[in-house]
C-alpha cells in the first residue's frame, strides 16, 4: 500500500482550482475547504473528515517564541491534500505551566473550523512517559463535540521503540502506532506506521517532515503528514489528529535546543545572538510563503 507524503517546495502549487493572486509581497490566503456529506452518526463539525485519507498538520511559527525562548501557546493549521484549510488548532495553558513544565505540561487543544466553532478538543494530563514508569504513561482525550469523548490515544508500554494505541469511546484498541527507536534525523523524515489492532496490517503513516535547517534549528514548530484509510471509523480519524499532538509534544515540542547543541557539536562552534535574530526574523517573514504538495512514496 502507498501512502501520501507531503513535501514543501518554493514556487509548488498544488493540484485543484487555480490559486488566488496575491498582490506582490503579501502571502496567498489559504482557503477553507467545503465541508463534506455527513455519513450517519458523525459528530457535528468532523463532516470534513469524512472524504479524506491525508492531512497535514502544520505548527504556526512563533516570533516571540523564536528570539526570547518565552514558551506561548502553540497553533497549528490543519489543511487537506489541495493545501484548503480543514480546522485550525490552538493550545490552551497558562503561561506558568508552559514555562515551568515545558513539553512535559498537562495540555487542553481546541481544534476549531471554519465557523471558528470548537469541533474537537484533545486534553492530556501531567503524565510520565518513561518505561520505568508503566501504570502512569501518556494519554490523550479526544472528544468531538467537547464533552463527548469518542477515543483515546494512548501509550503503549515499550522499552526502546515508542508505541501507541488508537483507542475508541469504551478503551478498545483499534489501531496501533510504531515508531522508530530514534526519533530525530538530520534532513530526513521520521515515521511511524500506523497498524490494525493485530499488528498484520499496514493501514497508514504519521510523518514528522523535515522543514528544512532554519526552521528545525531556531523553532520547535513542525510539520507532520497524516494517512490512513478512507473509509476509517470519522471518529477514529479524529483521534488519529489527537495522536500527532501527542507525539509533537512527546518527542518535538522541545527539539529547538536540542539541534542547536547537536548542530554545535557537528560544526565546532555555537551560534551567536545577531545570527539567532536574522534566522528567526526571516523565518517568520517566510513562513507562510510557502505550499505544500502532495507525492506517493
Amino acid at each position: 500500500m502507498s501512502y501520501p507524503k507531503a513535501e514543501m517546495a518554493a514556487g509548488a502549487v498544488p493540484p485543484g482550482p487555480a490559486p488566488v493572486v496575491a498582490q506582490p509581497g503579501a502571502a496567498a490566503p489559504t482557503q477553507w475547504a467545503a465541508a463534506g456529506q455527513a455519513p450517519p452518526g458523525c459528530p457535528k463539525g468532523l463532516e470534513y473528515l469524512a472524504s479524506v485519507d491525508q492531512l497535514l498538520v502544520k505548527q504556526k511559527v512563533e516570533a516571540i517564541e523564536a528570539i526570547t525562548g518565552f514558551e506561548t501557546n502553540n497553533k497549528y493549521e490543519i489543511v487537506n491534500s489541495l493545501g484548503q484549510r480543514v480546522y485550525q488548532a490552538v493550545e490552551d495553558t497558562c503561561c506558568c505551566t508552559r514555562n515551568c513544565c515545558g513539553s512535559s505540561r498537562p495540555f487542553d487543544i481546541k481544534i476549531l473550523d471554519n465557523r471558528n466553532t470548537e469541533v474537537i478538543h484533545l486534553s492530556r494530563g501531567l503524565r510520565c512517559s518513561s518505561c520505568w514508569c508503566p501504570c502512569c504513561l501518556q494519554r490523550v482525550t479526544v472528544e468531538a463535540p467537547p464533552g463527548q469523548v469518542v477515543g483515546y490515544v494512548s501509550q503503549a508500554w515499550s522499552l526502546c521503540k515508542p508505541r501507541f494505541k488508537i483507542e475508541n469511546a469504551e478503551g478498545e484498541t483499534v489501531l496501533r502506532i510504531k515508531g522508530p527507536c530514534c526519533q530525530w534525523e538530520m534532513c530526513g523524515d521520521i515515521e511511524f506506521d500506523v497498524h490494525t489492532e493485530d499488528e498484520t496490517t499496514f493501514v497508514g503513516r504519521v510523518t514528522k517532515q523535515w522543514t528544512g535547517l532554519g526552521k528545525e534549528l531556531f523553532t520547535d514548530a513542525d510539520n507532520f503528514g497524516i494517512s490512513f484509510p478512507v473509509d476509517l471509523d470519522i471518529k477514529m480519524k479524529a483521534v488519529m489528529i489527537g495522536a500527532v499532538f501527542l507525539l509533537d509534544f512527546m518527542f518535538y515540542e522541545n527539539n529547538k535546543k536540542k539541534n542547536q547543541d547537536d548542530a554545535k557539536k557537528e560544526t565546532g562552534h555555537g551560534i551567536n545572538t545577531c545570527q539567532y535574530w536574522v534566522g528567526t526574523h526571516s523565518l517568520h517573514m517566510l513562513q507562510d510563503n510557502y505550499t505544500p504538495i502532495w507525492m506517493k512514496h
